[in-house]
């Protein structure tokens, strides 16, 4: 008995226990503190009286329909839900329920944890947080009280014993009391269906350090710092990982209040744990996410900086072309518009493929990349595509294509292209006049190689250090028209089709990119 009034009157969460009408019968001291009552002041009044008015509508239905259900199952934690205190401040809470029945009567078990300060975290996770502030005395007074009101009735003994039993047994929490020494004297049926131990198993024969995961302490050395704190009453929630009798490990926050006798020797421990692993990955989650949306903030920004300088450029030569076309208006003047149109063509194909490479840069980052292997002709696929970028070389720029192997293989034609168009545009635009770009692809032992070398300035090693980062520009490029965001791309998309990338490069001496792709084995 004394375990069952100790779990009432000194838990770290408010509990308070409602008739069939939703009437208050009692609330224990942590809950009376909690909502800013005095002893005495709740008994009698309806439920509603801890809840925002806003909600009252819904929440007698909702009340009723409870009552009316002995049978139902308590409510699991992680509902998020008001209350309100005797001075009118509202603050978020969670709340377990539960119910007995005595003589007929069903009676409602509400367990109330105050989650304001989880809610007030940055990063808005919830984080139940329950502190109990009641002292030594006050416990022992109140206990007291209790011991006193059960010698005068034999009656109210047995329905205070129906009623601490309805909590362990309905509560939605592990509650296991134990000796002086540890030693598990009582252990909930939550506790037994949470962590797999029968009560036979473990009541009178395991510390409760068997329910804690292996660390480096012993077990008196983690005995005595589990209740380090409740012997000098203290009442502080700390995360711990627990162990199911399966092995395994999951978090808990874990609370430990010392029971006293009359003259305050320690007699033995009361352990309150929740099972917080939803809520640990739900931190988890909302970290991923927030760190997902930095990303794209900073892309953002970055765009915005890049398009800012990159598109005056262009934008400024099809303003001037435009004007100047208006001024040739002879035959003889022909040639002027062809090459003021060339101008023109050639910037906005510059646009085009600034804004391009940021929207494959932002569906890269936001996951939305579908990779689609399918079998292709090497050749075939490569030869098409310097074809295409042929005419946007300089001056007597020219492309050598060499392949050996077998003909086919089985990659994303699409993403490909893609990758082998940006390596060709960067091997023009940093390489002079009169060179020739170097392609060559092979195919062998189910590998496949695709090697695209120039002639051009090169890449300090420095500098090849961050060749695969959004926006970053090498020193010696500083002049010449780019985004930054074609060798970002690249690796993406060599990264989804399984693909590794090699920069070799020597200032002054021309730069060769290589990627080996590997074939997709069964069942990949």
């Amino acid at each position: 008995m004394l375990q069952y009034e100790a779990l009432f009157n000194h838990a770290s969460m408010g509990i308070v226990v409602l008739d069939n009408k939703g009437m208050i019968r009692s609330a224990n001291p942590y809950a009376l503190k909690l909502f800013g009552y005095e002893p005495g002041e709740l008994t009698g009044k309806a439920i509603e009286v801890l809840i925002p008015q806003r909600y009252h509508h819904r929440h007698v239905g909702h009340r009723e329909g409870y009552t009316h259900h002995p049978n139902n199952r308590p409510m699991g934690l992680g509902m998020d839900l008001f209350a309100i205190k005797k001075d009118g401040t509202e603050f978020p809470v969670e709340v377990s329920l539960g119910n007995y029945q005595d003589k007929g009567e069903v009676s409602v078990i509400a367990f109330v944890s105050d989650i304001s300060i989880r809610k007030r975290t940055e990063a808005q996770i919830e984080k139940m947080n329950a502190e109990l502030e009641a002292t030594v005395v006050q416990r022992t007074r109140d206990l007291q009280l209790t011991l006193d009101e059960l010698k005068t009735s034999r009656g109210r003994l047995q329905e205070l014993h129906l009623y601490q039993k309805a909590l362990l047994d309905n509560a939605g929490v592990m509650i296991i009391a134990t000796d002086e020494h540890g030693i598990i004297r009582l252990f909930n049926p939550e506790a037994s269906a949470r962590l797999g131990y029968d009560e036979a198993e473990v009541i009178g024969k395991a510390s409760i350090t068997l329910l804690h995961a292996p660390d480096q302490e012993s077990d008196a050395d983690l005995f005595n710092t589990l209740v380090a704190g409740s012997e000098q009453g203290l009442h502080e929630d700390a995360e711990y990982n627990y162990i199911t009798k399966d092995g395994v490990v999951f978090p808990v926050s874990l609370t430990i209040s010392a029971v006293k006798d009359e003259q305050g020797k320690v007699t033995g421990f009361v352990a309150v744990a929740i099972d917080i692993a939803a809520r640990k990955q739900a931190e988890k989650e909302l970290h991923k996410a927030l760190e997902k949306e930095k990303e794209l903030n900073e892309l953002k920004s970055g765009f915005v900086s890049m398009a800012s300088h990159e598109f005056r450029t262009p934008l400024s030569t099809i303003l001037s072309s435009t004007y100047l076309i208006e001024k040739y208006i002879k035959t003889e003047e022909q040639p002027s518009r062809d090459r003021h149109l060339g101008r023109i063509k050639s910037s906005v194909a510059m646009l085009t493929e600034i804004l391009n490479d940021f929207l494959s840069v932002g569906k890269i980052e936001e996951g939305k990349i579908q990779v689609r292997p399918a079998e292709f002709d090497i050749h075939e696929t490569v030869e098409s595509v310097i074809e295409e970028v042929r005419h946007n070389l300089k001056k007597q720029q020219g492309i050598h294509y060499t392949h050996e192997g077998e003909a086919v293989f089985i990659l994303d034609v699409s993403l490909l292209k893609h990758i082998l168009m940006n390596l060709l545009s960067n091997a023009g635009k940093f390489s002079p006049e009169n060179s020739t770009i170097e392609v060559r692809t092979s195919c062998h032992n189910k590998q496949f190689l695709l090697a695209v070398k120039d002639h051009g300035i090169g890449i300090s090693k420095e500098d090849q250090q961050h060749l695969m980062e959004r926006f970053f520009r090498g020193a010696n490029a500083a002049n010449i028209q780019g985004t930054g965001l074609g060798l970002h791309i690249v690796s993406k998309y060599a990264e989804l089709m399984h693909g590794k990338v090699t920069c070799n490069s020597e200032i002054g001496k021309g730069t060769e990119f290589i990627i080996v792709f590997q074939a997709k084995q069964n069942g990949e």
